[in-house]
């Protein structure tokens, strides 16, 4: 589906209340990303509130099957039920739904798409382009320029995932919980199914009882495989929220096809778009959610031999990315900015 936008174009993030929501709107701020109107839309009863947008009041708007009528751009972070529901209708009204659930990401004629590794695919859109998890974007963007040089064959990670991947009522949660931890008193979790301050658990997702794996777990390794386009590549995955707000960080070991070395990593990746090099052995300063919160790329470091693997095939590193920003509103804003010189081309 080619839609032609000749204008700036219409937006309407659904979801605009929630934690990716507000990043939507400074992402678009912060980029200069052109908008002729915004449309807030949320559930029925953020209706009437508003959102500042650009020195102005927009009025929230309850999410409904006619909401999409005019708009070129439908950003959605509303869950995937909320995806399932009301994308059909934005796509029918004309918009291209631009989709931060896990509702269409494996659905083989819809896009899923890191700018950095597969842009191109946009293209090929039918109304629907799914930004993919944010643990594998955290993880992808800068494995795939190394797999571009040498096959990755195996991959080996462990997530300490932020409290913002669950949402702003889990930020919250963390903040009380922690404020009520200091102050002695006792906090009933209500967001999260265990206590949250000064503590860590399996990823708060459903647990496949066959292979012992949880959702994200599962969706990293088939979102690994789809945007890769390698259904051959090994992944083993082990996802832990962390008390950490909102920047996601990762242990990371990976076999290529040929031998690799750490300097030909660090070169590959001081090339790569979206990547910054943290890796200060002597001052044991490497990536940190606390340098990562804020900004746009994902920061690597610890890269170092794999000194399991003899062969010379393998390296390990650590990485860390804003959940919210590159993990999700950055990386969708990206596809936003392609899509006028995709369909003008």
């Amino acid at each position: 589906m080619e839609t032609e936008v000749t204008h700036d174009p219409v937006v309407a993030i659904a979801g605009v209340t929630g934690a990716v929501g507000a990043e939507f709107i400074a992402t678009m701020d912060r980029r200069g990303f052109r908008v002729g109107k915004l449309k807030a839309l949320a559930s029925a009863r953020s209706a009437g509130k508003t959102v500042d947008f650009r020195g102005q009041k927009i009025v929230i708007e309850e999410l409904t099957e006619n909401s999409f009528e005019g708009v070129d751009i439908a950003l959605f972070s509303a869950g995937g039920g909320t995806s399932r529901k009301f994308s059909p209708a934005a796509v029918k009204a004309g918009a291209v739904v631009i989709d931060n659930s896990s509702a269409f990401r494996m659905d083989p004629n819809v896009p899923l798409v890191i700018p950095e590794i597969n842009g191109n695919r946009i293209r090929e859109h039918k109304g629907i382009i799914a930004v993919p998890n944010c643990s594998a974007i955290t993880a992808l963007v800068p494995l795939w320029p190394i797999h571009s040089k040498n096959r990755i064959k195996r991959l080996i990670i462990s997530t300490y995932q932020a409290a913002s991947g669950a949402g702003a009522a889990a930020m919250r949660e963390l903040e009380d919980s922690t404020r009520a931890s200091l102050n002695g008193q006792v906090f009933t979790p209500k967001v999260m199914p265990h206590p949250y301050a000064f503590n860590l658990f399996s990823h708060n997702t459903a647990i496949d009882p066959e292979t012992g794996y949880n959702d994200e777990e599962s969706k990293v390794i088939k979102e690994t495989r789809k945007i890769f386009e390698d259904e051959r590549i090994a992944v083993g995955v082990t996802c832990v929220r962390v008390p950490v707000l909102r920047a996601h960080s990762e242990a990371i070991t990976f076999e290529c096809e040929r031998p690799i070395t750490e300097d030909e990593v660090r070169a590959i990746l001081a090339r790569a778009p979206g990547v910054k090099i943290v890796d200060d052995r002597a001052g044991n300063y490497f990536p940190m959610p606390v340098d990562a919160s804020g900004q746009d790329d994902v920061l690597v470091g610890r890269i170092r031999k794999d000194l399991s693997d003899p062969s010379g095939h393998s390296i390990s590193m650590f990485v860390s990315a804003d959940q919210l920003l590159k993990g999700a509103a950055l990386n969708a804003i990206q596809i936003a900015e392609l899509l006028p010189q995709r369909a003008m081309a």
